[in-house]
């Protein structure tokens, strides 16, 4: 895999770099003639929380699904932990070599999206255990132990028996947040998640995220919430038109941004 540009991380001691955890490289993808990535390169380091940021049509959330591969890139390559995807076929048709590598990939993964994806049908705590115990095939108690522990954490234990029309909608994304946990995911992958959300709700979502940013989780999330954007992120990456308009710290992203784009965005959402 080519090497990637790591000079907008922040500064480390020489010889106690984190590792990266993921890794971009020369991502394109398009939807029919619309170009959405036009050659995003970008690493996460273990513990760093990286913010995506940008108006709507950027390419913020194509690139998060990119990782996954939800969307398969039509160029480059994605690497987790040191492990690049292998991918087979020729756009718009290319996808993974291998559903073996990409079942183990995906279950490293922590996803939460904008809809809140539990299944109708499973009680809240059936809804975290699921996945461990069908796809990890881990022990189900273990699971049922570990599921009741991360409910408790994201605030809604008491809603353990409960099903998904049951609670409102930031119970239900909190919910998401612990099925995504119960995983053990080398990274936790976000995708607005509080824009399904009334202003009242984002605040317990919005907590339970800034919990795991403290507690040193690997995360990259897409938000438009520029405040929390600021609390919680460790780099910040503002997307334009499908490229990297800036990258840096939130110092340098917030209050020193030489790009007038960004200075636009920001003024335009109240930051500027």
């Amino acid at each position: 895999m080519t090497s990637v540009d790591y000079s907008a991380t922040p500064s480390v001691t020489p010889g106690n770099e984190k590792k990266p955890v993921i890794e971009l490289d020369d991502l394109h993808k398009s939807f029919g003639s619309l170009e959405v990535l036009k050659g995003i390169s970008l690493a996460a380091r273990q513990g760093e929380v990286i913010s995506l940021i940008g108006s709507s049509g950027s390419g913020k959330s194509t690139l998060l699904r990119c990782i996954n591969m939800l969307e398969v890139p039509d160029r480059g390559t994605v690497a987790i932990d040191g492990e690049v995807i292998d991918l087979a076929g020729t756009p718009p048709h290319r996808h993974p070599a291998s559903e073996q590598q990409m079942r183990r990939i995906r279950s490293e993964l922590g996803m939460v999206f904008q809809s809140f994806n539990l299944w109708s049908h499973m009680s809240i705590i059936e809804n975290v255990m699921e996945a461990p115990v069908r796809v990890q095939k881990r022990d189900r108690d273990e699971v049922h132990a570990q599921a009741l522990a991360l409910l408790d954490k994201v605030g809604i234990r008491s809603k353990a028996d409960s099903y998904p029309s049951q609670l409102s909608g930031g119970q239900q994304q909190r919910a998401a947040i612990a099925r995504a946990l119960c995983i053990n995911p080398k990274v936790m992958l976000f995708d607005e998640p509080t824009s399904a959300l009334d202003p009242e709700l984002e605040g317990e979502v919005l907590r339970v995220i800034k919990l795991l940013a403290d507690e040193g989780s690997t995360m990259i999330l897409v938000t438009h919430d520029m405040k929390f954007a600021r609390e919680v992120s460790d780099r910040v990456v503002f997307l334009h038109q499908g490229l990297i308009e800036e990258i840096g710290t939130v110092e340098e992203v917030f209050n020193a941004t030489k790009s007038a784009r960004l200075k636009q965005f920001l003024s335009a959402a109240g930051h500027g």
